[in-house]
């Protein structure tokens, strides 16, 4: 049973189960809320938010933000089809090298009185000029400035015509302007705050700020300039505001939910999945008359990624890094340590729901097979007890525990070493780890960003080849692939690319996520995505019944 201390009542009880703290929060959830609330959408961000500058958008709960006060030429929807953003229309030339965007001319940015007489202005392509421009300036030194790397020239033809030359053709290259770095932003405001900006925006998204008090709280309110409207005609967004709080804890985040504080939770977390659901992923009894639980797959593959560069004997092994991808149950893994959420990794690198995803490649449970390797690794060797560590972070310590009892059985000794998230980002980015634990959630809906991971001249730290592999066949594929125009051409090599990977085994992939979402019945209009993306611009909820 989960042990919950409950600060607010020092006289009572100092530690009660969970459990008893949600019934009674059941019974008089909600009891509080006021008229507005329908018109306000609340969430949590425990990983807190260091800029609204979309230069800057890197992590999930940065993004998540700068998605409700920016825009971009174009936006991924929940299906990952790219749709007109800014741009109503766009060409691409026959050499696939340049890129002509039309700008729609009724987008115009947030008010702020450094604007002047009309405390806004519409937005034109000289716009764009500057805010990529911004993206490459070394002095900003955005995170996002790699999206650009294809990029020859871009130049505003006039007010409502933006061209893009590219280096070498890149079939991809519009997914990439879908990130968040790409959106737009007026030169006259971000001069004039400099690298306040970042918490001082102004952008043209369905939202405008309101105020942010730092690991407090941060409120959006409606921009009543945005330019898109639903099917009926009717203008988005429905919403009046967004309120997001900065709890650290997610038991704390989960409670503030049961009691109707906030509207939905992005993610099932250990402390509570029991709580929440069963093993075959069904509501417990409890939540099923006032929760709803919204899935879609998530382009987002967890793994175990081995240096291919270290000195550790066992990792260098072929057979022992295929005894580690044999040697465990991944719907075992899913189905008790993640409660049925997400698809056990049986198929290759790339994820479901991308083209390139190959169903005839991959590791399922062989125990039998696995001992062999183990076997066979000991009498080439004569080292008579193999044993590696996995490096990873406390999130994932009962998956990487899980491995280790199974792995052991097979003849393989699993040691785990814990570190805090940032020690374990730094260390597998400079190579010194001969196991890590890791995740890949794309940026652009393609599966080239998942093969970029093996690609020879992506070495980390300059790229993410944390394994450090390198294989010439693989890199004369991974390049054609980079400027093949045909779509299915393109597919066949990204299957063959994976299923080199796979043979060689420089990864063992754990499972392919699942974006879930847990919301009350009375919003409406909030889906998952493959892209975990947060928007909220078609969102509204129901006024609870007096």
């Amino acid at each position: 049973m989960i042990k919950y201390r409950l600060n607010s009542f020092p006289n009572l009880i100092t530690f009660i189960s969970i459990s008893c703290i949600v019934a009674l929060f059941i019974s008089c959830k909600k009891q509080n809320r006021n008229n507005y609330d329908h018109l306000v959408f609340r969430y949590n961000e425990h990983m807190n938010i260091l800029s609204l500058d979309p230069a800057f958008a890197r992590v999930n709960s940065d993004i998540w933000a700068v998605n409700q006060l920016f825009n971009g030429l174009v936006e991924l929807d929940d299906s990952l089809l790219i749709t007109p953003g800014i741009a109503k229309k766009w060409t691409v030339s026959e050499d696939a090298l340049t890129y002509k965007f039309t700008l729609r001319h009724d987008v115009y940015f947030h008010k702020h009185p450094l604007f002047g007489k009309d405390s806004t202005r519409l937005v034109t392509a000289y716009d764009f000029e500057y805010s990529f421009n911004r993206l490459l300036d070394p002095e900003l030194a955005s995170p996002g400035k790699w999206v650009l790397n294809n990029v020859d020239d871009f130049k505003a033809e006039n007010d409502t015509t933006f061209t893009i030359q590219l280096k070498q053709a890149f079939p991809a290259f519009v997914g990439l302007l879908t990130t968040k770095y790409c959106s737009v932003v007026p030169e006259e405001i971000v001069e004039h705050y400099g690298q306040e900006f970042r918490r001082n925006p102004i952008g043209t998204g369905p939202f405008k700020f309101k105020l942010w008090e730092e690991n407090v709280k941060l409120v959006f309110r409606k921009n009543e300039l945005y330019f898109e409207k639903d099917q009926s005609g009717k203008a988005l967004p429905y919403l009046e505001a967004v309120a997001i709080t900065f709890l650290p804890d997610k038991q704390s985040e989960f409670l503030q939910f049961v009691q109707g504080n906030i509207d939905f939770l992005n993610y099932l977390d250990a402390s509570y999945k029991d709580e929440l659901l069963s093993t075959t992923g069904e509501l417990q009894p409890q939540y099923r008359d006032w929760v709803r639980i919204v899935t879609a797959p998530y382009l987002n593959t967890e793994y175990l990624g081995i240096y291919m560069e270290g000195d550790t004997k066992e990792t260098q092994s072929i057979l022992i890094r295929k005894a580690l991808n044999y040697g465990f149950d991944r719907k075992k893994m899913i189905k008790y340590l993640r409660n049925g959420i997400g698809t056990p990794a049986e198929n290759g690198f790339i994820p479901k729901g991308l083209s390139g995803h190959n169903t005839n490649i991959g590791y399922s449970y062989q125990p039998e097979i696995a001992k062999e390797l183990i076997n066979r690794y000991k009498k080439e060797t004569g080292i008579s007890q193999p044993e590696i560590t996995i490096t990873t972070d406390a999130n994932y310590l009962d998956v990487c525990e899980y491995i280790q009892r199974e792995v052991e059985k097979i003849g393989l000794i699993i040691n785990i070493n814990v570190v805090p998230s940032s020690t374990l980002r730094q260390s597998k980015a400079t190579g010194k780890l001969a196991v890590f634990r890791a995740s890949w959630v794309a940026d652009y809906p393609d599966a080239e960003n998942y093969l970029s991971l093996f690609y020879s001249k992506n070495f980390a730290p300059n790229g993410p080849n944390y394994t450090h592999f390198s294989d010439d066949t693989f890199d004369k594929w991974y390049q054609k692939a980079l400027k093949e125009p045909n779509d299915s051409i393109r597919t066949i090599l990204y299957k063959k690319m994976d299923s080199l990977v796979i043979s060689k085994a420089p990864v063992v992939p754990l499972y392919y996520d699942e974006a879930i979402r847990f919301t009350h019945k009375n919003l409406k209009g909030l889906n998952a995505n493959p892209v975990n993306m947060l928007n909220l611009k078609k969102v509204s909820k129901v006024p609870a019944k007096k």
